[in-house]
């Protein structure tokens, strides 16, 4: 039998498969459909300093091969989330991580400090990705000058690993992954939701109360891959790819273009139980092909 292990700088990951945030609550919601355990990790939703309320409804759309949502960072804040949330998370074997947010550098240092004390999260996502916020959000994530910055100075703050989530709305993804690394990103997540919109012809109406909002799901899938691939090339930090996986091959070709672990988001609507197929789809790939470990198909991709 193959051995599933990876590592995330110093996170050790039983198997390369984890959840996206914003698709898997924070993970309690799934007990009752699988092993929470069993995953290498799961990311919590996104969490702010302050409580949010959201977007006003309707703020999620149904597309062709995936779905829109702005939901816009919904949450109770850190203080509900120490007191409620992590002490029944803490309870899992698996590695548990936050998604940080903020609307101003301050808010994610204060946010990113009050985390850092506690003892059972084993790193944090920073999300500078976030397409669904007016402020903050995906604005930290489109310059690189505004990117180093926040990394830089969570970077100061934070002692165990740091990912950063990537926005796949700019130009070139690979030199805003260059300069997050350069300021002390472990690990960079990639990628967040696409910017899209859906319109009601019959009222001829915005679908969705922002107008725009992220498209994830199947459709974005080719996009990802490419992104995953290009920045996999240009970074020395591991990578992990998200975007339109559904199933053990999607994972397993996110893994060959450099992935060295991966997310599962929008699938976990369409099939609670999906993350597990997908651990199982891998080991069985492994094992046909002979290959001892997942590592060895990390980057493996033949040109």
């Amino acid at each position: 039998m193959a051995d599933l292990s990876v590592k995330i700088h110093k996170l050790e990951l039983k198997n390369p498969v984890m959840t996206a945030s914003g698709t898997f609550g924070n993970g309690v919601e799934f007990d009752d459909f699988i092993d929470v355990n069993a995953l290498g990790g799961i990311l919590l939703k996104g969490t702010t300093l302050h409580h949010r309320e959201g977007n006003d409804y309707p703020r999620m759309a149904e597309t062709a091969l995936g779905m829109l949502n702005a939901v816009g960072l919904q949450n109770k804040g850190v203080d509900y989330f120490c007191k409620h949330i992590y002490p029944i998370v803490s309870k899992y074997s698996t590695n548990v991580i936050v998604n940080v947010n903020g609307s101003t550098i301050e808010e994610y240092i204060e946010l990113t400090q009050r985390i850092n004390e506690l003892e059972h999260i084993a790193a944090i996502e920073l999300n500078i990705s976030c397409p669904n916020v007016k402020e903050g959000g995906m604005a930290f994530g489109t310059s690189c000058p505004m990117a180093e910055q926040v990394t830089r100075e969570v970077r100061k703050v934070y002692d165990k690993t740091l990912i950063v989530k990537l926005s796949p709305n700019v130009t070139n993804i690979a030199e805003i992954a260059k300069a997050v690394e350069a300021q002390g990103a472990d690990s960079v997540s990639l990628v967040n939701t696409f910017l899209g919109m859906a319109v009601n012809a019959e009222t001829r109406k915005p679908v969705l109360s922002t107008i725009t909002g992220g498209l994830s799901g199947p459709a974005i899938k080719p996009i990802a891959l490419r992104m995953v691939w290009q920045v996999a090339q240009a970074v020395k930090v591991p990578v992990i790819g998200m975007g339109g996986i559904a199933s053990a091959t999607d994972a397993i070709e996110f893994m060959l273009a450099g992935a060295s672990a991966v997310q599962i988001g929008t699938a976990n609507f369409n099939d609670p139980q999906c993350t597990i197929k997908i651990i199982k789809g891998i080991e069985e790939y492994l094992d046909r092909h002979k290959l001892l470990s997942a590592s060895d198909i990390i980057g493996k991709l033949q040109m």
